[in-house]
């Protein structure tokens, strides 16, 4: 296990685990936390400073991006809206995550997360999809879907896409074609890659709840870091 294997979503089943043995702790958490997670959600909730003014950037996601165990304001979306404001950028924040959505979940409601209009799109799914072992080539067809529907709605969104990675123990094939999904559907998109979400995050016991899955309201902020690094060169110019 690599530090920085992404923690799984909420999931429906569990996955066979092949190295028991040597499995961390947060590993063994998995399935726990994930039985345990609620389902809360947030549909595309803008943050109160929303006016006609302001570009809207919608952030699609599931558990970690609706700030499972947390209150709304400490989620990445509402930290990222915090450093908006602080720019004095013209920019909106709308939190569509949903606890325990996958690609195809979204791929159903992209639409309806764009639904009063979207200049940006952060495109923050894939964790249930490796955890439920869906085939990485459909959680691939299902973000490129996604992105057609964005850009079908509008042309000149600009569409980001989220990294994510499995741990060690779904075995070393399919984490590796797991993670290669992300760079080639932003290439192939001609989005933008932000290359892990839980950079620095996953896998430290400080930075996540007892469920060893969500990240805490201070890893939360770290994992605002790691989207603004890479978002706001973006809408800055």
């Amino acid at each position: 296990m690599t530090p920085f294997s992404t923690h799984p979503l909420q999931s429906e089943r569990r996955p066979a685990l092949t190295r028991s043995s040597r499995t961390l702790p947060w590993l063994r958490n998995f399935t726990l936390g994930l039985l345990l997670a609620t389902g809360t959600t947030l549909f595309a909730a803008d943050t109160p400073n929303t006016n006609a003014q302001k570009k809207r950037i919608v952030v699609l996601g599931d558990s970690i991006t609706a700030g499972n165990g947390l209150d709304p304001k400490e989620a990445y979306p509402a930290v990222i809206q915090t450093k908006i404001d602080a720019a004095k950028l013209p920019y909106t924040v709308a939190n569509a995550g949903v606890s325990g959505d996958t690609t195809a979940g979204g791929l159903r409601r992209v639409a309806w997360a764009t639904g009063k209009g979207a200049d940006v799109l952060i495109i923050a799914l894939g964790g249930n999809d490796g955890l439920r072992g869906i085939s990485p080539e459909e959680t691939k067809k299902n973000l490129l879907g996604i992105v057609a529907k964005a850009r079908a709605k509008n042309p000149d969104i600009e569409v980001f896409i989220v990294g994510m990675k499995m741990p060690d123990n779904m075995g070393p094939d399919f984490t590796a074609r797991f993670k290669a999904v992300f760079p080639e559907v932003a290439k192939e998109s001609r989005s933008i890659l932000i290359p892990f979400l839980l950079e620095g995050v996953g896998g430290i016991e400080q930075l996540n709840q007892p469920d060893g899955i969500h990240p805490t309201a201070e890893g939360q902020a770290k994992v605002a870091d790691n989207v603004w690094k890479v978002l706001h060169p973006v809408i800055a110019r």
